[in-house]
């Protein structure tokens, strides 16, 4: 048999198989569970976080034989033939290879007939913002008419090139990147699993470099398999992945602790020799000043398994905290402008000599003084360098009040309208804030204030999330009766709902208003603008403003005349 990737082997065939995302499960068992099925679905998120897996794992809720249910047997001819690809009521379809009308309305001529098999005929479009606008024009019509025999499952990228009314007809769920340890000890189970010899620092480099994406985690680890030779090293994965071994990194940390310039050098030279990603040395460094951030504030989170746990133990009692945030604060911005050096040796030498100039003054550190040997008590100030012949400002302090100053006077001769990336400011200028304004925060509506048109605004200030916020950006204020308060949903938004919504909800008002309150929930038709209708309108008159703050400046008039240029329109964005 043929070796199958990581990535396919372990894909998960039931919600109980997936790694994070439960507030993404948790609404959908729920749908399940109390059969309120939305006829479309959308999936968002970054590559590698479960968007298409978890559309094919609720195809299989929808289509098991055993009726619908939040837990498919896996067994049955319909689970084992969406497993393998091969269901005739499972349309998947590639959007970015099938963006044109065409594509789309041949698609939609066989909506109006009933599955062959299952129960449902489900449509699975991935990259669903690369159809064309023709595309979704064909395909509106039917998400407002759907027959009640299909259902539409859409994932994507980038939600933000979807059009409002495509999005308005579907739910949507937001799923979130994976967190290194979560990944970690996916990895840890499968390698396990797969009975792989494995380090814990190597696997931990695997979760790092995946960058919230569990098959990238799972693609990488393939990759290093074969590197190591069927095992998983530090060294080995830190050579595939162009990062040097921990004890450079230490080094270098040790080298800036005791202020040697010349053994700071001597390092980056040997990491040289390794043809590293600097900005990957950089994550490292950042990761060590984290952890000994951490170990001179709560010791005890520290996991004291780490192979390097002594080394950060030692350079805790050597640097003081005023240090630390200093070096993980350059060594941060320094990522930032790796990229604009001409030469990414010398860019990463610069970071680190920069931490250097803006060393905390106090008695210099002895010349090969091992950290342990450290000062480590004590608040150091800040280092003044002499200016002709007088004490100046702290340099950073310096550098960024006269930047502030600058960007003051230029923004009160030339208020911005635009800039080069065609997101424009579309606040009217007599509500930005002014530099010595304080910001002033909308206060809270008073339970006597609620009312059908305040409700907006309340829901604004409530700030719920998961199937919760989803339902109650639906729901209508209709009423209060004493303490209850009198809800209305429109029927075809109930998909997600129960009646532990209504608990939930009163809790966030109780918390809100400051006073105990109880929520009813009742079904009904929307005659007001729900806060969802009142997001989405005003969504589209700022990027109508947007819109017409561009085409209305007399510089891009100018460059359009001048160039027959014209404005991309869809790719404006306001800035919120």
């Amino acid at each position: 048999m043929s070796y199958q990737v990581l990535a396919r082997k372990w894909r998960p065939n039931n919600f109980s198989e997936m790694v994070g995302q439960e507030h993404v499960l948790q609404a959908l068992i729920n749908a399940l569970d109390n059969d309120r099925l939305h006829h479309a679905y959308v999936f968002t998120g970054t590559r590698g976080v479960g968007k298409t897996t978890i559309a094919r794992i609720l195809a299989k809720c929808l289509n098991c034989e055993t009726g619908i249910t939040s837990k498919p047997c896996g067994v049955c001819s319909s689970c084992q033939e969406i497993a393998a690809g091969r269901f005739i009521d499972l349309v998947e379809v590639d959007a970015a290879s099938r963006t044109g009308v065409d594509d789309m309305r041949d698609l939609l001529d066989n909506v109006q007939y009933a599955p062959a098999r299952g129960r449902y005929k489900i449509y699975l479009i991935d990259e669903v913002h690369m159809l064309s606008k023709s595309s979704f024009a064909a395909l509106l019509k039917t998400l407002e008419e759907p027959p009640e025999h299909v259902k539409f499952l859409f994932a994507t990228t980038d939600p933000q090139k979807l059009p409002i009314t495509v999005l308005s007809r579907c739910l949507q769920f937001n799923l979130k990147n994976l967190s290194v340890e979560r990944i970690s000890e996916h990895l840890k189970f499968v390698l396990n699993e797969e009975k792989l010899p494995s380090e814990e620092q190597g696997i931990l480099s695997l979760a790092r470099a995946a960058d919230g994406s569990m098959r990238d985690a799972l693609s990488l680890t393939d990759q290093a398999i074969g590197h190591g030779g069927g095992k998983i090293t530090e060294s080995d994965v830190n050579a595939m992945l162009g990062t040097i071994d921990r004890s450079f990194a230490l080094d270098i940390c040790r080298a800036l602790i005791t202020g040697e310039g010349t053994q700071l050098l001597e390092e980056v030279d040997k990491i040289a020799e390794l043809s590293p990603d600097y900005e990957m040395v950089l994550a490292d460094l950042l990761a060590l000043w984290h952890q000994v951030a951490i170990m001179q504030t709560v010791p005890e989170a520290v996991d004291k398994t780490l192979g390097h746990y002594s080394q950060l133990a030692e350079m805790a009692q050597a640097v003081s905290r005023e240090d630390v945030q200093l070096f993980y604060q350059i060594c941060l911005l320094g990522r930032k402008d790796l990229d604009l050096a001409p030469d990414a040796k010398a860019g990463f030498e610069m970071v680190l000599l920069r931490a250097l100039a803006f060393r905390p003054d106090g008695p210099s550190p002895k010349k090969n003084t091992n950290p342990q040997s450290a000062k480590t008590e004590g608040e150091q100030p800040v280092k003044k360098p002499q200016a002709e012949g007088r004490e100046a400002e702290p340099v950073l302090q310096q550098l960024v009040s006269e930047t502030q100053q600058e960007s003051t006077k230029s923004a009160k001769a030339n208020p911005p309208a635009y800039n080069k990336e065609s997101q424009v400011d579309c606040k009217p200028m007599e509500h930005q804030v002014a530099e010595s304004e304080p910001v002033v925060f909308d206060a809270k509506i008073s339970l006597d204030a609620l009312t059908p048109d305040s409700w907006v605004s309340v829901h604004q200030g409530l700030e719920l999330g998961g199937s919760l916020g989803e339902i109650a950006s639906h729901c209508l204020f209709k009423q209060r009766d004493g303490k209850r308060l009198i809800f209305v949903i429109d029927q075809q938004q109930t998909s997600l709902y129960d009646s532990a919504h209504q608990q939930t909800l009163a809790k966030a008002l109780s918390t809100y208003f400051g006073v105990e309150v109880e929520v009813e929930i009742t079904f009904g038709a929307a005659d007001k603008e729900t806060p969802r209708a009142a997001n989405i309108r005003s969504k589209e008159e700022r990027l109508a403003a947007a819109i017409d703050v561009l085409n209305q400046d007399p510089d891009l008039q100018e460059f359009k005349q001048r160039f027959d240029a014209r404005l991309d329109e869809k790719t404006v964005r306001p800035i919120d």
